[in-house]
């Protein structure tokens, strides 16, 4: 099971999943899904969240990967609670 953090939301989730299975995405391509109820500004803030604590990269002209925390915390290995700062994958346990 996935432990999310107190800063994510239900859409964190999804956009991950989304990602991880189609291999990269943009906000205006998570938009065109139909997967969202929300935004595209709120995608867009969402992926820069999710960038800031390392489960995303940013590739350049808005298309995000995931990167290996991203997949650790889908397979449900990682505590995303664990997660602090910007680029959360170096300093990720703050015990």
């Amino acid at each position: 099971m996935r432990k999310s953090a107190s800063w994510m939301t239900i859409w964190d989730d999804r956009i991950l999943e989304y990602i991880e299975e189609n291999g990269s995405a943009s906000p205006s391509e998570l938009d065109k899904s139909g997967y969202f109820q929300v935004s595209r500004s709120q995608v867009s803030r969402r992926l820069r969240r999710l960038k800031e604590k390392g489960m995303l990269q940013h590739l350049g002209n808005g298309v995000y990967v995931i990167t290996p925390i991203g997949e650790d915390y889908l397979e449900g290995d990682l505590d995303a609670e664990e997660l602090n700062g910007e680029n959360g994958g170096e300093g990720t346990a703050s015990a």
